[in-house]
């Protein structure tokens, strides 16, 4: 930590020249080109330093410094639906409330208010449906043809302590089963201890077993400790190839707050910066009223511009939020608010 006036964050590049020197990946508005990941810097990751009171102060200027109202904020919520990773990872799930879940990512808005607000030919759809492994056949059918692909949360969720190999198997065994995006979680130990090595090679391992499906490292950033731990996960995830990360399981006692993110987006930008490659982010666990994601659709504009406002560069891991969203949109067109239960989940 750093008793200095300096920037929040900061990403040593002693080889940047060298990196420069490659043919940088193009981003444009519909095309990511997928992070291979690097080898293993340790120069770098040991080389980052977080200031935790420019942070804060940062991070708590975030809500203030931007609003939307009236139209714009309802085109903002509407966005917001979109980014929406729609999720249920409870211990009653059953292939009836997954189904239905399936239904409210495709239809996510109640035909009323996607009339009066003109939007049909948008085509609403949440970004993804987020299941256990046990459930991602059944999400898979039930999604056929929507386009709207299923997450599968992995690798010993929540606390990624089974077998290693275990671990990987069931990454296969999703992909097997239809799963176009993994959620893995790191081991926090190898953090803890600052084994960059066994963390890199760990993430590096469940890239490969998810081949083709996208992978999103949750970091477990209530667990990480500091600050600084947070910004050393983020960097050698990215560099282990995966393709968002993901701030927590959302069983964690601290999830996803917006000091965690900034440290997070920040480490996105020095990778895009260094390598070309962007990656995206994904906060999850206790995001649950459209302020709140507002907030994040702030914090992402500001800190990595709009093209980190699409779904294959940001998503919110949540179940809740769609309903406090739909209570604001019908707010917006009938000047009242409805009770929750106006807007089931499931």
């Amino acid at each position: 930590m750093q008793a200095k006036t300096e920037p929040a964050l900061r990403l040593a590049t002693s080889d940047r020249s060298a990196r420069e020197e490659r043919a940088r990946p193009r981003l444009t508005d519909d095309h990511v080109e997928r992070n291979p990941g690097t080898a293993l810097d340790l120069d770098i990751v040991r080389a980052l330093r977080v200031n935790r009171s420019a942070v804060e102060r940062r991070a708590a200027t975030i809500p203030t410094r931007r609003t939307v109202k009236k139209e714009w904020q309802a085109a903002w919520l509407l966005r917001a639906i979109t980014l929406i990773d729609l999720t249920t990872l409870a211990g009653d799930d059953t292939p009836g409330n997954v189904r239905r879940l399936c239904a409210k990512a495709a239809h996510p808005l109640r035909q009323d208010l996607v009339d009066a607000l003109g939007v049909a030919d948008l085509r609403l759809t949440t970004g993804a449906v987020c299941v256990y492994h046990s459930l991602v056949a059944t999400a898979v059918e039930a999604l056929r043809g929507t386009g709207i692909p299923v997450a599968a949360v992995s690798t010993g969720f929540p606390a990624g302590l089974s077998p290693l190999e275990e671990r990987v198997r069931e990454i296969r065994a999703s992909v097997a089963a239809g799963a176009q995006e993994i959620d893995i979680v790191i081991t926090r130990g190898h953090v803890l201890t600052g084994n960059w090595q066994a963390l890199y090679d760990e993430v590096r391992m469940f890239r490969e077993a998810c081949g083709d499906a996208h992978m999103k490292a949750i970091l477990a950033t209530g667990e990480l400790a500091t600050l600084g731990n947070v910004a050393r996960a983020s960097m050698v995830a990215m560099m282990a190839g995966a393709d968002f990360i993901k701030t927590s399981t959302g069983k964690e006692g601290i999830n996803a707050t917006l000091p965690f993110s900034l440290v997070m987006v920040r480490m996105i930008r020095e990778y895009h910066e260094a390598t070309g490659y962007a990656v995206g982010y994904k906060p999850a666990g206790g995001i649950r009223s459209a302020k709140n994601a507002l907030e994040y659709l702030y914090l992402m504009k500001d800190e990595l511009g709009n093209r980190w406002l699409k779904p294959d560069l940001f998503r919110f891991g949540a179940s809740a939020l769609l309903t406090d969203i739909e209570r604001q949109l019908e707010h917006f067109v009938t000047g009242r608010y409805s009770a929750a239960h106006r807007h089931p989940m499931v």
